[in-house]
């Protein structure tokens, strides 16, 4: 037993340690010229991991195809050992709110280096897959309005924290183990119950047939940027299940249309 409390003491400072300058967590896919749009990309993977290739470096070197710069971050997750071992129940790990902050660190670092990058300051938007989609959405919930993005785009993100349809490994990652029945701090983390009036626009898609996050989830937030009278669009494909991000063979032909509907509402706006 005391050799594997210590082995837990070694892992957690390598998988939660949120020191290195948020330079380091930032890829970037620049492209040539100046006064370009922005994304901030946010990897899936149930903040215990990240699925950096499709829903990271894919998605990025689609939008810097497009003429869109884009920054792949890595922000922090619960990791494996969290997700094995639930050491949190005495130590705290990552949870709530590191990748918020990683998030709104990275949107700092983007706009005040938009010359270095060629972009333009006032069109740094953000996107997210699964709960990197709950991520990104947090953002105009939680961080002050002079930090928010211009738009946001969540794909078949995570949304509620206290409904029937939540994801409940989304959850216990993002709370951690002694804090999971926390009913404020479900509370707050519920997108759906906190859209903030003058809330940048959102793009928001996802599929009927989702296996992992339940496409209710969508649903209430939806209904949520109707009833604030925010600027969106929600597009619930039929067919495309979940992960797909910006592959060109995973999911459906039919879901794999965000990609252009996405840059039809961008392009219209921006």
């Amino acid at each position: 037993m005391r050799n594997y409390i210590l082995l837990l003491m070694m892992l957690v400072p390598l998988v939660s340690s949120g020191k290195r300058g948020i330079e380091r967590k930032l890829t970037p896919y620049l492209v040539g010229g100046r006064g370009h749009a922005a994304v901030i990309v946010c990897p899936g993977g149930s903040y215990f991991w990240h699925d950096m290739t499709t829903e990271g470096h894919d998605v990025a070197r689609w939008l810097q195809k497009q003429g869109i710069a884009a920054f792949v971050l890595r922000y922090r997750t619960a990791y494996v050992p969290a997700f094995l071992f639930r050491y949190r129940y005495v130590l705290r790990g990552t949870r709530y709110p590191d990748a918020q902050d990683d998030l709104l660190q990275s949107l700092r670092y983007v706009r005040a280096h938009a010359d270095e990058f060629g972009i333009d300051p006032d069109r740094v938007g953000v996107m997210g897959f699964s709960a990197g989609g709950h991520l990104v959405m947090s953002s105009v919930e939680l961080f002050d309005k002079s930090e928010w993005p211009a738009f946001v785009v969540p794909v078949y993100p995570v949304v509620t924290m206290t409904e029937p349809c939540v994801h409940k490994r989304s959850r216990r990652a993002l709370l951690g183990e002694s804090r999971v029945r926390n009913r404020r701090l479900r509370d707050s983390l519920s997108l759906e119950r906190h859209v903030p009036d003058g809330c940048p626009p959102v793009f928001l898609v996802n599929c009927k047939d989702d296996p992992t996050v339940d496409y209710r989830n969508s649903e209430l937030l939806d209904s949520a940027l109707t009833a604030h009278h925010v600027p969106h669009i929600y597009i619930q494909y039929k067919t495309g299940g979940h992960g797909f991000g910006a592959s060109d063979v995973k999911g459906t032909s039919e879901c794999r249309q965000w990609r252009t509907a996405f840059l039809k509402w961008f392009l219209d706006r921006w």
